[in-house]
C-alpha cells in the first residue's frame, strides 16, 4: 500500500536523523537530550482551523513527536490571524524553542516571524505569499508546491476530452476560500494546464466559492447541474468535489462527466472507486506532519531541514529562500492507481 511506503520510508529518516543527532552539540541537541533524560521539549502546533487534512497532519506529528524528542501542543486558532500571533508569542514566552504553525492568511505571515522572536518558526502546508520571508535564518516551510496540484487535474482533463474529440469545453469551478494561496495556484493550474494542451476552458458559471466545505459546495452546485451546460467541474479539494458529486445525485443528474478533486481524502479515494470522482490529486498530510517536525528539529540543530528525510526535496530555484523549503510531492491519482492510497 502506498501509504505505508511512504510511512516507512518516513521513520527510516526520522530514524535516521535520531542517531546522527547523537554527535550533535550537546548544548542544542533538543531530540537526544530528551532521549537522555526522559523529558520532552515542547513544542505548539497553531493550526488555522480543525478540518480533516489538518487533523491529520497533527496526528502524524503526534505519533512521532516523541522520537524526535517532541512533545506537541495543538492550538486551533479557527481562522484567525489574531489568535496565531498570540499563541505563538504565548509558547514562546513559555520557553519554547520552535514552534510549527499552518498560517491563517498567508499574506500576514511576516506577523508570525516577529512573534517568533529568535525561536524558530516552520510552516507547513501554507506557504507564505511572500516567499524572501523565509531567507531568516529561524524560519522554514514544509509542504507542496500548489503550481503542480491543479496542473495535474488540467492534465487529466486534457486527455480525457482529446480522447472525445473535443478542443472546447465549459467546466464549473469549485473554490476554497477566496486569497488562500492553495485556491489561486489550484485554480490557475488547471486552467492553465487545459490551455498548454490544447483545450480551450470557457466558465459555464462564475466560479462558485465553498470555503473547503462540503455541504456549502453540495447547496451551491445543486441548483446548477440541471440547469445550465457544462462538460466537468473542477473542485479546488476533494470535500467540495463530494458535495457536487451529492449535489447531482439530489437533482438526479447522472455523472457521466468528469468531477475532479485534490487532496485524496479517505472519501475521495472511496468516491473514485464508486466511479462518481474521476480523479484526485494525493496531498500527503503524513509527509508534511513528519516532514515538518523533522524540520523543526534540524532548525534546532543547524542540520539541512531535510536531513533524515532526504526523499523530500529542498526547493532548487536558487533563491535567498530555497534552502529554507522542503517539498513533498503532489502524485495524480485515478482508478489505475487508487488502491495504492487506500
Amino acid at each position: 500500500m502506498k501509504m505505508k511506503k511512504i510511512m516507512s520510508l518516513l521513520m527510516a529518516g526520522v530514524m535516521g536523523a535520531g542517531m546522527l543527532a547523537g554527535c550533535g552539540n550537546a548544548s542544542s541537541d533538543a531530540g537526544s537530550a530528551a532521549s537522555n533524560n526522559g523529558n520532552l521539549e515542547q513544542l505548539t502546533f497553531v493550526i488555522a482551523a480543525r478540518d480533516e487534512f489538518m487533523s491529520t497532519i497533527e496526528s502524524n506529528m503526534q505519533a512521532n513527536a516523541e522520537d524526535l524528542g517532541f512533545s506537541i501542543v495543538t492550538q486551533d486558532a479557527q481562522n484567525d490571524a489574531a489568535k496565531q500571533i498570540q499563541y505563538i508569542e504565548t509558547a514562546v514566552n513559555g520557553g519554547e524553542k520552535v514552534v510549527i504553525c499552518l498560517p491563517v492568511d498567508a499574506d500576514g505571515t511576516q506577523s508570525l516571524i516577529d512573534a517568533a522572536g529568535e525561536s524558530k518558526l516552520v510552516f507547513v502546508n501554507r506557504p507564505p505569499t511572500n516567499l524572501h520571508e523565509l531567507a531568516a535564518d529561524n524560519v522554514c516551510y514544509v509542504g507542496s508546491d500548489e503550481d503542480t496540484s491543479g496542473y495535474y487535474q488540467g492534465e487529466y482533463l486534457a486527455e480525457y476530452f482529446k480522447a472525445k474529440g473535443k478542443k472546447e469545453i465549459k467546466y464549473i469551478m469549485i473554490q476554497g476560500t477566496l486569497g488562500n494561496v492553495s485556491t489561486t495556484k489550484r485554480s490557475a493550474g488547471v486552467i492553465r494546464a487545459l490551455e498548454d494542451n490544447g483545450i480551450k476552458a470557457t466558465q459555464a458559471q462564475a466560479p462558485l466559492v465553498a470555503d473547503w466545505d462540503r455541504p456549502t459546495a453540495q447547496e451551491m452546485v445543486q441548483p446548477l447541474v440541471s440547469s445550465i451546460d457544462y462538460d466537468c467541474i473542477i473542485s479546488n479539494n476533494d470535500a467540495m468535489a463530494l458535495g457536487a458529486i451529492e449535489a447531482c445525485k439530489d437533482a438526479g443528474v447522472e455523472i457521466d462527466f468528469p468531477i475532479v478533486g485534490i487532496d485524496c481524502t479517505k472519501d475521495g479515494a472511496q468516491a473514485l472507486v464508486d466511479g462518481t470522482l474521476a480523479m484526485t490529486v494525493f496531498q500527503n498530510p503524513q509527509g508534511q506532519g513528519v516532514g515538518a517536525l523533522t524540520a523543526a528539529y534540524n532548525l534546532l540543530n543547524g542540520n539541512p531541514i531535510n536531513q533524515g528525510v532526504e526523499q523530500y526535496d529542498l526547493d532548487d530555484d536558487g533563491e535567498d529562500y530555497s534552502d529554507s523549503i522542503m517539498w513533498i510531492p503532489f502524485e495524480p491519482v485515478t482508478v489505475d492507481n487508487v488502491a495504492d492510497y487506500m
